[in-house]
């Protein structure tokens, strides 16, 4: 991705939880099922989840919103526990420029940790920056609460 034709979106979010146990909720189906996407997030169901958690390997997260059959996928780029997860993340069937990348970081904080998440893509979707913030957010929202 040009670096001139991009915008990042960040969030940051503090956890209860060692850092340890927040990267492993990101890479472990059943955890992973609890907080990314479900009704407590959104309308959104989830239906499938694969995840192969490697440098290279690639996950898939199928989802119906508001009855259409959603399905994100990507792959893993950088796995450096506990601090760093980055992979690619788009909706499939989505034109090409919809790619982006998701990264986030983590470092102990007091008892607990606090994570940064930046959601690079492509400056057309400018307009969406907000949604997608919102969408992290409560999504980051709802991992919390698995460690209140």
């Amino acid at each position: 991705m040009d670096p001139t034709t991009h915008i990042d979106v960040h969030v940051s979010h503090h956890f209860n939880a060692p850092p340890e146990q927040v990267f492993d909720a990101w890479l472990v189906p059943r955890e992973m099922g609890r907080w990314m996407f479900g009704a407590h997030i959104q309308d959104v169901k989830l239906l499938r989840l694969d995840v192969d958690p490697r440098v290279g390997g690639r996950f898939s997260l199928q989802v119906r919103r508001s009855g259409q059959f959603i399905e994100h996928t990507g792959h893993y780029l950088e796995l450096e526990r506990p601090h760093r997860l980055a992979m690619t993340w788009a909706v499939k069937g989505a034109p090409d420029d919809a790619y982006s990348r998701v990264q986030i970081d983590l470092a102990p904080s007091g008892v607990g940790s606090v994570l940064i998440l930046t959601h690079r893509m492509d400056a057309k979707w400018a307009g969406h920056a907000q949604q997608v913030r919102d969408g992290w957010s409560a999504m980051l929202n709802a991992l919390g609460e698995l460690f209140a």
